[in-house]
């Protein structure tokens, strides 16, 4: 029997565009609950700092979806930084920017800024227009000053002015810790997930710390499988967790070693630390199911096995055909 022919599509037609359905229940505040005087009680200790920053205060309002209150404001370069915890400036990136507002002939969106430490202004989300702001040479920038400096732990973990990688991510996260450590010695990794996202970001950051150079891409699929956040003060977590990221470090020089002696041996494919950590994985052929919160192996029993594992790998055991399907594993995932 013949195969059946597709039909062809019809001219004139194509596909459409998938639509956002609107939510059912309408939510927020009215226009006139919006509008917020400067003298405001709610903004006015704000409005005093801009002041004395040399600034000027020029609106505020109610954001209108949660009803935070909101100043727009003008304030000296000077008086604002970038939060100490976010992730490294791309001097690159902060380039662009300042070459595409130089052929705007306009600086038009205002940084997120929060009072940070000792009254100064923090910006959680802007760090790469303020850096745009200093090579451009401007007296003064426009900023959106929330008066709840906790926002600025939320505002990173959705931050997009610029594409995160995992280092930029993890070395931010861990910053923010060890930041809220010394804020507020009570609060727990696990109180905080949504400013973490992830367990694993924590164990990369502190190896990162160490080892700008690490390459936490490899062990990444391990510790979604074993690492959790904990409920125990975040001072605590940290030097356990510290302790993962120094043995880490040390399965990552077992690696390097095989690696090395795979190319010795005339293996050159650029997925053998990929591939050599896969092998060592003790968790590799467990699927994690949607929902699953506990671990499927506690991490530090993960790691005493990927030690071992390493220690006594076996090159021979290896075969171009299993780095051939790494790489198509690799490169289907990117």
């Amino acid at each position: 029997m013949a195969a059946k022919k597709k039909a062809a599509p019809k001219k004139g037609k194509s596909k459409r565009a998938p639509k956002l359905a609107p939510n059912a229940t309408k939510r927020g505040l009215a226009a006139t609950e919006v509008a917020l005087p400067i003298d405001h009680a709610d903004i006015a200790a704000v409005v005093d700092l801009v002041r004395q920053a040399g600034g000027a205060p020029l609106g505020a309002y109610r954001e209108p979806l949660g009803g935070r209150p909101l100043l727009l404001a003008s304030l000296p370069f000077s008086a604002v930084q970038p939060t100490p915890f976010q992730r490294d400036l791309s001097p690159t990136h902060a380039k662009r920017l300042a070459e595409a507002i130089e052929t705007t002939a306009a600086f038009l969106d205002p940084l997120i800024v929060v009072r940070g430490e000792d009254g100064r202004f923090w910006t959680p989300n802007g760090r790469h227009r303020l850096a745009a702001a200093k090579v451009l040479g401007l007296k003064q920038i426009t900023v959106l000053i929330s008066p709840d400096e906790t926002l600025s732990y939320r505002i990173l973990a959705l931050n997009t002015e610029k594409a995160h990688n995992l280092k930029d991510k993890s070395l931010e996260v861990v910053r923010m810790a060890r930041n809220l450590a010394t804020r507020d010695a009570s609060r727990t990794e696990a109180s905080l997930a949504a400013e973490f996202e992830a367990a694993e970001l924590l164990t990369l950051g502190l190896v990162y710390e160490q080892n700008l150079r690490f390459g936490g891409g490899a062990y990444n699929p391990v510790l979604k499988k074993v690492d959790r956040l904990t409920s125990k003060p975040l001072a605590v977590s940290l030097r356990e967790r510290s302790a993962y990221a120094a043995r880490l470090q040390e399965i990552d020089t077992e690696v390097k070693r095989i690696v090395a002696d795979l190319q010795a041996r005339g293996m050159k494919s650029p997925y053998l630390r990929s591939y050599v950590v896969a092998r060592i994985n003790p968790v590799r052929f467990h699927k994690m199911k949607a929902g699953d919160k506990k671990p499927v192996m506690p991490i530090a029993q993960a790691l005493l096995r990927m030690v071992a594992a390493a220690k006594k790998f076996d090159l021979n055991k290896v075969n171009m055909s299993d780095l051939a399907f790494v790489a198509a594993g690799a490169e289907s995932s990117e």
